[in-house]
């Protein structure tokens, strides 16, 4: 059962280090659905529960690590294809890093985790594949820069609040 209470240093606010892995998980996935040309589902998909546990237990050791290296890394392990799916080249603006992409995603799981008292893999593999990671990830729009409640307000309610 997850307990975001229980992720947060209550001495200075500060994210720990489980939510930190879980941003940089997210980043990676991020960074490795724009290298493949694949949507981000397909990616968390490919590379499945007990990879993402791997990547998620050991984000500390990979986050030492240059990031396209790990990225080849997870692509060849999880044989991860080159896919069609370019939102960054679809994008009219300039389109969010990677990190900002993997910040939003990391509060929205952090956020269904807690109030479905469900862990963050399962939580992470449920965001990702839901109806809300094709508006997140169209850069057209205005959703991945909402605020992180509304977000998760509108996940919750199963589309897009007016």
């Amino acid at each position: 059962m997850f307990n975001f209470f229980r992720f947060r240093d209550s001495m200075n606010g500060r994210e720990n280090k489980v939510l930190n892995d879980l941003f940089f998980l997210c980043s990676l996935i991020e960074y490795i659905g724009r290298k493949t040309f694949n949507r981000r589902s397909v990616v968390v998909n490919a590379i499945g529960k007990d990879g993402l546990k791997h990547i998620l237990d050991y984000a500390d050791v990979y986050h030492c690590e240059n990031i396209d290296k790990v990225a080849a890394e997870m692509v060849e392990r999880y044989n991860i294809r080159r896919g069609s799916y370019d939102n960054i080249s679809a994008a009219v603006y300039h389109a969010p890093s990677y990190w900002d992409i993997g910040k939003v995603y990391h509060r929205l799981i952090a956020s269904v985790a807690h109030a479905s008292h469900d862990n963050l893999i399962h939580s992470l593999i449920l965001v990702y594949n839901s109806w809300i990671a094709d508006k997140i990830d169209n850069y057209n729009s205005s959703m991945y820069y909402e605020n992180p409640s509304y977000l998760f307000a509108s996940y919750q309610a199963g589309h897009v609040l007016a």
